[in-house]
């Protein structure tokens, strides 16, 4: 089995980024640009995913920054890919590890021998099979292709159901990120950003509030939060449903399918607008929600409008755009 082994001096950020497109002030991860800080050697970038892409094992001695592994295992449409999951390797770190490791993750694992600072990605440990290192793998690899010898620590799985318990307290974003099998999440708490991110099937129930860009891009099944969104919740939707209490902030942004019920009412980004619900949404809310008729009643939906409205392109700090309406009263 190949491996590739790097020493770093002080941490660096987006250590095996997928996506290559991780965005600050409108500067761009370029994938051919040596990584900083080595000691030895003159990997890029790009040698780490490539190397993942063949089943390699990366070992990292020092301390790693932000948002390793980002989208790990995942084809990238962006680069010509299907979008789907793919086979991946192992990332060994001998050292600490920053926060949002594994977002977006879906295949290959993680092993730490230092420790990780929250808010995680979507990942959750397992005990571990090499000695000295705690080992983590990605929800949606649990869940679609179960947890084989490996055993959960801190959490539960009902296999039977396939259903998956996050209980650990642990914060957490993209739960469920890229899911395309039937299952179920349940987080007993709070979730940080892109919960349901790029879904296509399955159902993420998250207790208390979800952060930024929960239901972004979802393509399919469902996420329900008891509590409050922050922005963009619904942010690209294509399809499924988001089901949330109340939002922060604007919603459904960019949205072409799926639909948005919230209890309280929301400010919306077009193209979103109010919708009317149909038998087949009040059962769908009755079942996910574990309610009856009239509560079910008392849920707002929204989805993409017909009329056409004057809106602006607002450009955010990630460097996405999104289209905002235009409020013409005076």
């Amino acid at each position: 089995m190949e491996e590739i082994s790097l020493v770093l001096t002080s941490p660096v950020d987006n250590l095996c980024d997928y996506t290559f497109n991780f965005h600050y002030l409108n500067q761009k991860l370029d994938p051919e640009s040596q990584i900083p800080d080595q000691t030895e050697g003159a990997y890029t970038y790009l040698d780490l995913v490539d190397g993942l892409k063949k089943g390699a094992d990366i070992h990292i001695k020092g301390n790693v920054g932000d948002r390793l592994a980002f989208s790990m295992g995942a084809d990238m449409e962006h680069l010509g890919g299907t979008g789907k999951p793919e086979l991946a390797g192992r990332i060994f770190v001998d050292g600490n590890v920053g926060a949002q490791a594994g977002m977006g993750m879906v295949t290959g694992a993680l092993y730490v021998s230092g420790t990780l600072k929250e808010p995680l990605g979507n990942i959750i440990e397992f005990a571990s099979d090499e000695d000295g290192y705690r080992k983590f793998r990605s929800i949606t690899d649990i869940l679609c292709n179960g947890p084989g010898e490996d055993t959960l620590l801190s959490n539960s799985l009902d296999e039977d159901e396939n259903i998956l318990s996050l209980s650990d307290g642990i914060l957490r974003g993209t739960i469920g990120a890229r899911m395309d099998c039937r299952g179920t999440v349940v987080v007993e708490g709070d979730a940080y950003n892109g919960t349901g991110l790029l879904m296509r099937r399955s159902t993420v129930y998250v207790k208390g509030s979800a952060g930024m860009n929960t239901g972004s891009r979802l393509d399919g099944g469902t996420v329900v939060v008891s509590g409050k969104v922050d922005e963009f919740a619904g942010a690209y939707m294509k399809s499924g449903n988001l089901v949330i209490n109340d939002a922060k902030g604007y919603v459904g942004a960019n949205m072409t399918g799926g639909a948005i019920y919230s209890r309280k009412k929301v400010s919306l980004s077009p193209p979103a607008a109010s919708g009317k619900k149909s038998g087949e949404n009040s059962k769908m809310l009755r079942r996910v929600l574990d309610v009856g008729r009239l509560e079910a009643m008392l849920y707002n939906k929204y989805e993409v409008g017909s009329k056409k409205e004057e809106s602006v392109k607002v450009h955010m700090r990630d460097g996405s755009v999104i289209m905002r309406k235009v409020d013409n009263k005076t």
